[in-house]
């Protein structure tokens, strides 16, 4: 199997990385994380509208691109090797993926404004008890005339504070269903938080919260097999963003092993150190083949696809926790600091290992796909 880039791809991946190179500043990025808007606008900004990057998955008929999954491991692996804070997993994978296979006019005008940059949408699929699982879905949508009535509550709401649009599940007779619904709706209340990364996300409560028609994405009742697709496509962009991190967080704690000293001599010099970098690359290489196989697998049946994904992200969450750990403890105390990047990038390899579900979940669903029927 060939698993070189084409072209375009590379031309993608250098743009993006030039871009994030010359543009993004890691201090400037965690004061806005921590005291600004919780993010940098111009910089989503340059993304839509200097790289094309947020359409670069999407199709041409709404202004995309027309990439597919490998194009989103490219911005995605970019994106965390720059520990880029700005929700493209959120809003462009994940709610544009459901508003693409959703349909209708609704859908199409939220997805090109995605890829103008002018709309941000966040996912709330998370309710209190029902942890990763999306299927458990206690908020209700009942009918009001020719609208809906929304009712219920939502917790880690990733990005949802930075949101123009929120995408609800709700039940409605005839199953779980998805509503567009404006951040600022009458009867919608948020509880807005940072997370431990520097990312932000909101419990949010919908208190009679009355959406037209148009607000139902797809068939009602019909939501919950785009949903599974979308936690998958989410998760496998995560993987993606892990591996950049981790590429980041490998070649940082080589090269402070070259320049950190003791006993008169760089401790890179240590056998007992190299073999624990070594260590560290090797979990590094296999989660880059994780990637791939999870990738490679998306547009494949749904178990097949579940199969590769749970692989992969129980894989990289090793990894990740492995890697992390590895490198503060190389780098001593300074490790934990807010001085150096590497205490920031752990924060995040530590918390992408449970978005769109935690490793032990992802092994429990793989055993239970391949194991004898």
């Amino acid at each position: 199997m060939d698993f070189n880039l084409s072209k375009e791809q590379e031309l993608l991946r250098d743009g993006l990385t030039k871009f994030l190179a010359t543009r993004y500043d890691l201090e400037k990025s965690r004061a806005a994380a921590k005291s600004g808007a919780g993010w940098q606008p111009d910089i989503w900004s340059g993304l839509a509208n200097e790289l094309g990057i947020l359409g670069a998955a999407l199709p041409e008929d709404i202004g995309g691109i027309g990439g597919g999954p490998v194009e989103v491991m490219v911005i995605a692996e970019a994106l965390g090797h720059a520990l880029a804070i700005e929700p493209y997993v959120d809003t462009v994978v994940v709610a544009g993926g459901l508003l693409h296979r959703a349909g209708g006019e609704t859908a199409t005008n939220l997805l090109s404004r995605i890829v103008e940059g002018t709309a941000i949408v966040a996912l709330a699929a998370t309710e209190e008890g029902s942890g990763h699982n999306w299927a458990e879905v206690a908020t209700t949508a009942d009918r009001d005339g020719d609208g809906w009535v929304l009712r219920g509550a939502k917790i880690v709401a990733a990005s949802a504070p930075l949101a123009t649009h929120l995408l609800v599940t709700a039940h409605t007779a005839g199953g779980i269903s998805l509503f567009v619904v404006d951040a600022d709706a009458p009867g919608l209340t948020a509880h807005h938080y940072r997370t431990v990364d520097d990312r932000r996300a909101s419990d949010l409560t919908f208190d009679g919260v009355r959406v037209p028609a148009e607000a139902l994405l797809g068939d009602e009742g019909a939501a919950w097999p785009t949903l599974a697709q979308a936690r998958d496509e989410g998760a496998a962009a995560v993987c993606c963003e892990a591996v950049g991190c981790m590429r980041k967080v490998v070649s940082d704690t080589v090269e402070y092993a070259k320049q950190r000293h003791q006993f008169g001599q760089p401790i890179g010099s240590f056998q007992a150190l190299q073999h624990r970098m070594v260590d560290m690359y090797m979990e590094l290489e296999q989660a880059v083949s994780a990637a791939y196989l999870a990738v490679l697998n998306l547009d494949a049946e749904p178990d097949v696809r579940a199969r590769a994904v749970s692989a992969a992200k129980a894989t990289i969450g090793r990894a990740a926790r492995f890697i992390g750990q590895e490198a503060v403890q190389l780098h001593g105390g300074m490790g934990m600091t807010e001085e150096l990047a590497i205490g920031h990038y752990f924060k995040r390899l530590t918390a992408l290992q449970y978005e769109f579900g935690p490793t032990d979940f992802h092994v429990a669903r793989y055993a239970e796909l391949t194991r004898a029927r």
